[in-house]
């Protein structure tokens, strides 16, 4: 796949797949829920602040990439956004939700896949997330992630995906280890993500609603 996408891009391509799955109900976006989900603070590295305005150009890219569509449902006036990804690239659930992982989050270990990657898709061990990296590392085409050269005192090997092209020194460092509170407020921070996902599909709603009342109250 010879496709190379910016950092915006690639963000809102991972939520696009990451939404699908975890909040069907509130999928395809919309442009408010969609900034939500890349500005989250939580399931993110790196934690980015966008506006819509750099998401509009993103996502009009990721159109011409053939990565994301647009549809219009009925009695919406709000266009929502959807991957298209399937029509890329033919993948497993497993295969998508391990390149999705580090698509939002950068760089990992098959065992913080394993543990990230269970709100899409549940594995045995990590030896199953090893078998779906060394798939997506000899992908026919080229391969859609790379295994990083492990640092001195880095225990485990690590994986970035290569939708951004060469990937940057920075992705080989290891992340420290986190403390029982971080991960508490990580675990808090996702819950609140949620929340605001679900705010800002019922306020698009709300406004769907408002304008079917408005053309009905003007038949009297």
């Amino acid at each position: 796949m010879n496709i190379i996408l910016n950092l915006v891009e690639a963000r809102v391509l991972g939520c696009l797949i990451e939404k699908a799955v975890t909040t069907p109900e509130y999928y395809p976006l919309t442009l408010s829920a969609l900034t939500a989900a890349c500005n989250q603070k939580s399931n993110r590295d790196p934690v980015i602040q966008t506006d819509e305005k750099n998401l509009v150009r993103a996502i009009d890219s990721l159109r011409d990439k053939k990565l994301v569509s647009s549809i219009a449902l009925a009695g919406s006036r709000t266009p929502k956004y959807r991957h298209s990804l399937p029509d890329i690239l033919v993948l497993t659930p497993r295969q998508q939700a391990v390149l999705c992982e580090l698509i939002l989050r950068g760089a990992q270990t098959a065992g913080e896949l394993r543990s990230h990657a269970v709100r899409m898709v549940p594995f045995t061990d990590t030896h199953e997330v090893e078998s779906v990296l060394d798939e997506l590392s000899a992908w026919p085409g080229g391969p859609l992630i790379s295994k990083l050269p492990r640092q001195i005192g880095q225990r485990e090997e690590r994986y970035a995906h290569r939708l951004c092209g060469e990937i940057s020194t920075e992705a080989t460092e290891p992340h420290p280890a986190l403390e029982p509170a971080r991960v508490t407020v990580m675990v808090e921070n996702e819950r609140i993500a949620a929340l605001e996902t679900r705010m800002a599909a019922l306020g698009d709603e709300l406004e769907r609603l408002k304008s079917q009342f408005a053309d009905f109250a003007k038949q009297f």
